[in-house]
């Protein structure tokens, strides 16, 4: 589940300096060991040794990548296969290169995005462990008796430490399971789907998906794939469940004679103005040039909603934080009213 695969930037790299080598006219066996040393990663250029190795035994290149299982993508492996059945192999490699510095552009901008929420997440849960351990060293120091009734039996250092550690504990768990989810093709398959139904996170993972696919479809086409071929790999190259299940239905449906637009609607991914777009397309014989143009659309919809996301994750964050800030200080109020009805009680049963 958790074998190493290639990341976006190694492929962006790797596929524009093979291209350009290639375009240049340095020998494709010339051009994979040129590479290989440039490879950062002690996997990625024993990977591309190897590969190197078949390709002088006379094994063509995307035969010996599909050999290092799931490594490198499928789509990167599919590609190469068509570049180098058609004798394109230097501006599928480029196209490839754009396709994955865009990518890695998009996961860039996500990280970033979510990185203040983060921060925000984790300030939130030192302040509760401060509050936490505040309250200890009050009832340490016998000022205000046991005081662990008010944070959950929490209090002190051990308190403290209990608390940070069940805290990320859990949100090691959590981001233990969402990659795992995110290897794991079956997982994906049904997870995917549902959180396609969330607000604002289904909006903002549908438009990446569909801004993929439509660089992909484009990429796939401009090589000479097949349709059907080319729907599979760019399914694919969303990276989301629901689409890569939908691959199978829209090939069918297109075998069955239905038309490009006809399949798309049928499978309740794509929405009306995308669909309306792909049909004018259809009719002018440009779907590909079409898609192309809608990607970068799809992109900034889904920036827009990845901006959204963060905010509400902000706000969920601060809220949260208040809340237990206001729990905390609420309870001590209370707890110290009753000290001082309890001590004005004493007072008059003595007089």
């Amino acid at each position: 589940m958790f074998a190493p695969r290639v990341s976006l930037k190694t492929l962006a790299l790797l596929s524009r300096d093979l291209g350009t080598m290639l375009e240049a006219g340095v020998p494709l066996k010339r051009s994979i060991e040129l590479v290989s040393k440039k490879a950062n990663h002690a996997h990625t250029r024993a990977a591309l040794k190897d590969v190197l190795e078949q390709v002088i035994e006379g094994t063509d290149i995307s035969t010996a990548l599909r050999s290092h299982g799931e490594f490198f993508p499928t789509l990167f492996i599919d590609m190469t296969s068509v570049g180098e059945e058609t004798g394109a192999l230097p501006e599928v490699l480029l196209h490839l290169a754009e396709h994955y510095e865009n990518n890695q552009r998009l996961r860039n901008e996500t990280i970033s995005s979510l990185a203040w929420p983060a921060i925000q997440l984790f300030l939130a849960i030192f302040v509760i462990a401060f509050l936490i351990l505040v309250l200890g060293w009050i009832a340490s120091s016998g000022a205000g008796g046991d005081l662990t009734h008010l944070t959950f039996g929490l209090s002190g250092p051990s308190g403290a430490a209990i608390w940070l550690l069940c805290t990320f504990g859990t949100l090691g768990g959590l981001v233990f399971s969402w990659m795992a989810i995110r290897r794991a093709l079956s997982a994906k398959l049904i997870v995917d789907p549902i959180l396609l139904n969330v607000p604002v996170v289904g909006t903002c993972m549908r438009s990446f998906a569909i801004a993929r696919f439509s660089w992909a479809y484009f990429l796939t086409q401009q090589s000479g794939m097949t349709v059907n071929r080319s729907i599979e790999a760019s399914m694919r190259a969303t990276d989301h469940g629901a689409f890569i299940n939908a691959s199978g239905e829209l090939c069918a449906a297109i075998q069955e004679g239905a038309t490009v637009t006809e399949a798309f609607t049928a499978t309740r991914l794509f929405p009306d103005d995308y669909l309306a777009m792909v049909s004018v397309a259809e009719e002018s014989g440009t779907v590909p040039e079409a898609l192309k143009r809608l990607s970068p659309k799809f992109e900034e919809s889904a920036r827009r909603s990845l901006k959204a996301l963060t905010r509400t994750i902000s706000v969920v964050v601060w809220l949260t934080l208040a809340t237990f800030v206001i729990f905390f200080v609420f309870r001590f109020m209370l707890w110290y009213i009753g000290m001082i009805s309890d001590a004005a009680s004493g007072k008059f049963m003595e007089k």
